[in-house]
């Protein structure tokens, strides 16, 4: 969306870098929080339990919780 709305030129090696970065991180939140909540390598609970939280912690800042 960055690239869009700033109307930026990014080279093919920049956003092959960016989308590495964002993927890695993707992939660390998930297996982190499936090790946390005890599911072994389950990436995709990892995953869904962590974007919960996201979610959860966004509505509890905004006082809606």
């Amino acid at each position: 969306m960055s690239q869009n709305s700033l109307r930026l030129s990014w080279t093919r090696e920049e956003v092959d870098g960016r989308l590495k970065d964002i993927m890695t991180n993707i992939f660390n939140t998930a297996k982190t929080t499936a090790e946390t909540y005890g599911l072994g390598t389950d990436y995709l609970a990892g995953a869904n339990i962590a974007a919960f939280e996201n979610v959860a912690n966004a509505m509890i800042a905004q006082g809606i919780v």
